[in-house]
């Protein structure tokens, strides 16, 4: 089993960022560059957490890394424990709690390895640090640099987004590169929307399918997530960050060697297909099109390299398994169709 190096940011934005114009812009952009690249390449801490027991109660521990990259950091807040005075610590807690509710309640799954792994967290990472990332072990969240972006605590999809990466790791640990990574992204995109949408009790409906709402700073001036489910390629077109580069469909698919074969951008793709998928079955999204799209991570039918085609035509198989050849199995071909992958 692989672990990886995964963050919420794209590359893309961040090395747009780091061409800026503006120098208080471009330092913040550099220096979160920097640091990704010797995370991705640095030997992962091991923390002090208890061992996982499959007691269907999350573990949680909170450590604060107190601007500096050393992690995990200083323990600063456990499973027991009363709210802390640092908002940034309760809001991971909570999230990491969102998502933990999600996965036993609405799948029977006991946290993201389905026995019980304790959730481990680092906050305060860096100094405005722009990005949130989990690197096989634990989530580790940035303050953000206050001006492009805030504290990445604040979008709970954000916190289910980086520890589905490893609910992924502990499936189908799906290759992160060309379209078996951005599969990886995208799975991460739909539990971590799931977690939100669960959270708050919204049906596919009412959700707003965004992936960060909140995340943005003051000096973006047109943008509202960093991505969007329902409408990929519009969550911002601003003069900082560039225009969404995302496409719906596979008319758009972006053939690239950065950012691991365009893991971030193509992600767009099966993202839309279960955004319409969801939409069209209607109620609850975590139920029936969560379900399907969890029956096929935990399935065992999936290669590592699969490919968007090898994907599709698993969830039109799950469909079908768990509920026949009705509204649902036919709500999935007509997704996939959509969006101009093949499911045959």
């Amino acid at each position: 089993m692989t672990s990886l190096f995964c963050t919420i940011v794209p590359p893309h934005i961040l090395e747009r960022l780091a061409r800026s114009d503006d120098p208080a812009v471009a330092e913040a952009a550099r220096r979160t560059l920097t640091v990704d690249a010797e995370q991705r390449t640095a030997r992962t801490a091991t923390t002090t957490a208890p061992p996982a027991t499959s007691s269907g109660k999350p573990q949680r521990t909170i450590y604060d890394a107190g601007n500096t990259t050393e992690l995990p950091g200083r323990r600063v807040h456990g499973e027991s424990d009363q709210p802390s005075r640092d908002a940034t610590v309760n809001r991971a807690h909570a999230g990491l709690g969102a998502t933990f509710d999600l996965f036993l309640g609405a799948y029977g799954h006991d946290s993201v390895d389905g026995a019980g792994m304790p959730l481990d967290a680092t906050v305060h990472f860096d100094e405005k640090y722009d990005n949130a990332f989990w690197n096989g072990t634990q989530m580790v969240f940035g303050d953000g640099d206050g001006e492009l972006f805030l504290d990445f605590t604040i979008p709970v999809d954000v916190i289910g987004h980086e520890l589905a990466h490893g609910f992924t790791q502990h499936s189908a640990n799906l290759a992160y590169f060309g379209q078996s990574g951005a599969l990886n992204e995208s799975v991460s995109d739909v539990f971590g929307t799931l977690v939100k949408q669960y959270a708050l009790g919204q049906s596919a409906d009412e959700a707003d399918w965004l992936i960060g709402a909140g995340l943005l700073g003051p000096a973006i001036d047109n943008g509202v997530a960093l991505r969007s489910m329902k409408e990929p390629g519009t969550a911002y077109d601003d003069d900082v960050l560039g225009k969404d580069p995302q496409p719906a469909t596979m008319d758009g698919y972006v053939r690239t060697s950065s950012d691991n074969g365009g893991v971030h951008i193509n992600s767009g793709i099966p993202n839309h297909a279960f955004y319409l998928l969801a939409t069209e079955l209607g109620g609850n999204a975590w139920e029936r099109a969560g379900q399907i799209w969890y029956d096929v991570m935990t399935g065992g039918t999936l290669t590592e390299e699969a490919r968007f085609s090898e994907f599709a035509r698993a969830t039109v198989a799950a469909a079908k398994a768990r509920y026949g050849d009705g509204a649902e199995m036919q709500a999935v071909l007509k997704a996939w169709a959509t969006v101009g992958v093949p499911t045959d």
